[in-house]
This record gives structure tokens, C-alpha cells and sequence, in this order.
């Protein structure tokens, strides 16, 4: 959630304490970000140390995406109403904490119960991060800080896998989590010194805490009913309990926001179709991306043979596609609108995930990964700025904050099913991410759903949104006391060119 400051009002760009704003912001959201992505590779060291099947490793990627997404809203207002600074920094210790309980852990249910409470670190920093930057800085260099920040926050996504398998090679992966602690130290002194605090204006109203518990029970008893079923039967008393709890809890969200005075999630706003559409979109290609991204790291080491280093450097070419392409698509986006892009885009990565079909037990990765890996990244290149942008664009400005987080708490989510969902419905459980027979066969199948998933929110992207960019205007919506913008995904902090 941000306030504007007049024009001149704020750091400057080229200033000492700018260039300490941005570190700072920086490496807050790098850790969320980064630990993110080092985690995907080392799931097969893991699984075999600590010697649990499938739906353990499920938990360990899903238990801190849970509490991320279900907690993200709740920690952008308090940070609105306690201080930026402040929150941000809380959610930094929370976080190094947490890691240390992770790299400490020893066995994998106190990991999951670690990793679920690095995601309520994550939950409290990463609003945080961009909103002290969009407040410190002046306005007319907010653009310029935001696009460092982005810049080099994608450069610390890229290298995750990469220093992910590095660790493991030299190490324990109980490294990937204790080297947080170094860096939380360095962001809270740094934020201390150089951060200034700020809060957002007229903020009043009780928080919607109770908004936020809920949908966080509601993705629990979700994501349990969905990694259990395959195990238990679908028809066991706990998955049905736990799928009926889902349903009965989503029910008491979307009635408890509908009468809260000051709502997590304003329903208005999916009112407008475009808003609706693109968010729709926006959970369809996700998942396709979460589930692909769960299963290739453990594919390449245990059915193909890579180093954990090998598997994390051969998924780069993805992120340096984006990083080369992204901004050029937001912008063509922006002049033509976003339908063409977010119809092609899907297309494309569900053809680069059926290349991957060709894989096999030889692992070429000229022949067999490369041309995949580029195709997908490609795709995802065409599609995820305008969809971030569209979302934006799709709401009041009053309200682009809390439109920009309900995007990337969507596609936070539709990893989160994805996850549960995809190796069940591609015949894999148990201990099969140990038999590379098994597993590659399973692989195939699920990347085949993958990309049929993935082509369908290109379908659904030409027959739901509309050509032109911009705002709907046909449907009023009462604005906002407050926006939130997500440090996430990164999203423009000017809209449509404005």
C-alpha cells in the first residue's frame, strides 16, 4: 500500500541514501525470492536425507507458499498502519528465524512447520520492500528505483537454481537456509540507518485479520485434501473432511468480505470483467508454470542423472529470456492491448512444455532441454507482464494496489493447487521421485496436462478479454481508503503509460 509524495518531495535516485534504499529493498525481497527458487533443486537431496516420499516434499514447497499467499493482504496493512519500515523489518527476522529452524531441522514435519512459518516472514516483508521504496523515493524517480529494483531482484530469481545446485555440491542443502541469516542481519542494520519510516494516510478501520485466517485455513484444508487424496482415496474421511472444510471455509471468506467494513479482498472489484478475466488467466497459466517447475529439478537429477548444479544452471536460459523480453512485451501491451500477447503467450510455453516430452533417460541437453527451456521462456516472456500490467490496468487507480496483490496472490495459489494436484493426475506418488522409470514416465504425462493447461488460458485470453487496454469504466467502484502494491511480481507503479 503506497502514498504519493508531491513532485521533488523524497530521496533522489542518484543519492547515497537512495542507493542505501534500494540495497535494502533489494535484499529483503531477494530473500523471499531467492529461497523460493534454491528450494526446487535440492527437493531430491532432501527427500533422501530425511528419506520421506512425494507428499512430503510437497509440504516443504507448499507450506511456505500457503502461508505467503494467505497472509500477503494482511501483511500490506500493517505495514500501512505500524510502519513500513518497521513490519518490513519484523517480517526480516521472522524470516531469518524460520530459516534457522529450517537448516536445523530434523525431520520433515518440523521442516514443513519451518517452511510455513518462512512464508509469514515472506507474508510481512515482501509488501513491505516496494512500498518503502514507492514512499521514500520522490516521484519522479520512483519509476527509475523501481525498475533497479525489479531489474536486479530478476537477476537474483535467475541465479537461484544455479547457486542452489552450488551449495549442494559443496555443502548441505541445510545451507540453502542458514545462509539468510548473514543477510537479514546486513537488511536490518542497513534499513535501520538509512530506511526512513512511513505509514499510509487516514488509515482507519480494524484490519481484516479474521479475512486473512480464514483464506489461510481455506488453502490448508485445500492443499491437504488435494496431496492426501491420492494416497488415502479419494473417499477416505479425512481427504472428503478436509476438501468439504475448503469449500465451507472459502464460503465464510467470501461472506465475511462481503460485510467487512474494511475488507481483505474488496468482491467489487471482480465485477469488472477485465479484472476478472485476467485473473482467471492468470491462474490457469500459473499452475501450468508451478507444477512444471516443481517437477523438472527433481526429473533431471533422479531420472536423467544431473548434478544438482547441472539442474539448476540448465533452467537460466528461462529467466534470461524473460529478463531480455519482459519489458518489451509490457510495452507493446501497453500501446495495443493485451489480449493478442496473453492469447499467443500461453501457447507458446504450453508448445516449450510439450517439447519436453522428447526427454529421456539420456538428458541431452542441447537436443532435449534447451530448445524446450527457450520456447517456455519465451512464452512466458510474452505473457507475464501484461498480465501483471492488465491486472493494474483493470481496476480504479485507487485501487491498483490491491489489485496488483489479488494478481499475485492468484498466481501464488495456482501454484499451490498445482503442486498438489499435478503429479496425482500424472500417476506420481509415493517414493516414485526415487525411480527414474517411474518418475520419467510420469513426467511425460504431466507435462503433457501442463501444457493443455497452459494453451487453455490462451483460449480463455481471446474469448474473455477485451481488445483495448485501460480501466473499465461502465461499472463504478467506491475507491479505496488505501492501495497495496505487491513486491512480488514487481508491478508498474504508473499505469497504461500515464
Amino acid at each position: 500500500m503506497t502514498e504519493s509524495s508531491p513532485a521533488g518531495a523524497g530521496v533522489a535516485y542518484a543519492s547515497g541514501p537512495g542507493r542505501w534504499i534500494l540495497l535494502t529493498t533489494i535484499l529483503g525481497s531477494g530473500l523471499a525470492s531467492l529461497d523460493a527458487s534454491v528450494v526446487g533443486v535440492a527437493l531430491p537431496t532432501i527427500g533422501r536425507e530425511l528419506h520421506v516420499d512425494l507428499a512430503a516434499l510437497q509440504g516443504v514447497v507448499n507450506g511456505y507458499t500457503l502461508t505467503l499467499a494467505g497472509l500477503l493482504l494482511l501483511g500490506g496493512g500493517l505495514g500501512d498502519r505500524f510502519g513500513r519500515r518497521r513490519v518490513f523489518q519484523v517480517g526480516v527476522v521472522w524470516f531469518a528465524l524460520a530459516s534457522l529452524l529450517c537448516g536445523l531441522a530434523p525431520d520433515a514435519p518440523v521442516l514443513v512447520a519451518a517452511r510455513a512459518l518462512q512464508g509469514v516472514g515472506a507474508a510481512l516483508l515482501t509488501p513491505g520492500s516496494l512500498a518503502v521504496l514507492h514512499a521514500a523515493f520522490r516521484a519522479e524517480d520512483r519509476s527509475r528505483a523501481v525498475g533497479a529494483w525489479s531489474g536486479l531482484g530478476g537477476v537474483a530469481v535467475a541465479v537461484g537454481p544455479f547457486l542452489g545446485g552450488w551449495i549442494l555440491g559443496v555443502g548441505s542443502w541445510r545451507w540453502l537456509f542458514l545462509i539468510n541469516l548473514p543477510v537479514a542481519v546486513v537488511v536490518v542494520l542497513v534499513s535501520s540507518r538509512h530506511v526512513p519510516e512511513s505509514r499510509a494516510p487516514h488509515v482507519d478501520g480494524r484490519l481484516d485479520v479474521l479475512g486473512a485466517l480464514t483464506i489461510t485455513a481455506t488453502l490448508a484444508a485445500l492443499t491437504y485434501g488435494l496431496v492426501e487424496g491420492p494416497g488415502r482415496g479419494w473417499s477416505s474421511a479425512a481427504v472428503l473432511g478436509s476438501l468439504l472444510a475448503a469449500v465451507l471455509l472459502f464460503g465464510a471468506f467470501l461472506l465475511r468480505e462481503a460485510r467487512a467494513r474494511n475488507p481483505l479482498l474488496p468482491l467489487g472489484l471482480f465485477r469488472r470483467r477485465q479484472f476478472s478475466a485476467v485473473n482467471a488467466v492468470t491462474f490457469v497459466v500459473y499452475a501450468a508454470l508451478g507444477g512444471t517447475f516443481f517437477l523438472l529439478p527433481v526429473v533431471l537429477q533422479t531420472a536423467v542423472g544431473y548434478s544438482p548444479l547441472a539442474a539448476g544452471t540448465s533452467l537460466l536460459p528461462v529467466t534470461v529470456v524473460m529478463l531480455l523480453l519482459s519489458s518489451r512485451s509490457g510495452a507493446l501491451a501497453a500501446r495495443r492491448g493485451p489480449r493478442l500477447q496473453l492469447s499467443a503467450g500461453p501457447l507458446i510455453a504450453g508448445a516449450g512444455l510439450l517439447l519436453l516430452t522428447r526427454l529421456d533417460a539420456s538428458g541431452s541437453y542441447p537436443t532435449q532441454v534447451l530448445p524446450a527451456v527457450l520456447v517456455f521462456g519465451l512464452g512466458l516472456a510474452v505473457t507475464v507482464a501484461p498480465l501483471t500490467s492488465t491486472a493494474l490496468d483493470a481496476a480504479p487507480d485507487a485501487q491498483a494496489g490491491i489489485a496488483s496483490a489479488t494478481n499475485t496472490v492468484v498466481a501464488r495459489t495456482a501454484g499451490l493447487v498445482a503442486v498438489a494436484v499435478l503429479p496425482a493426475a500424472a500417476g506420481i506418488s509415493g517414493d516414485d521421485y526415487l525411480r527414474p522409470v517411474a518418475l520419467l514416465g510420469g513426467f511425460h504425462a504431466a507435462v503433457v496436462i501442463a501444457a493443455i493447461v497452459c494453451a487453455a488460458g490462451g483460449v480463455l485470453a481471446a474469448l474473455t478479454l477485451r481488445t483495448g487496454a485501460g480501466t473499465d469504466t461502465d461499472q463504478s467502484e467506491a475507491p479505496a481508503p488505501h492501495e497495496m502494491s505487491c513486491a512480488l511480481d514487481a508491478p508498474p507503479l504508473r499505469r497504461g503509460g500515464r
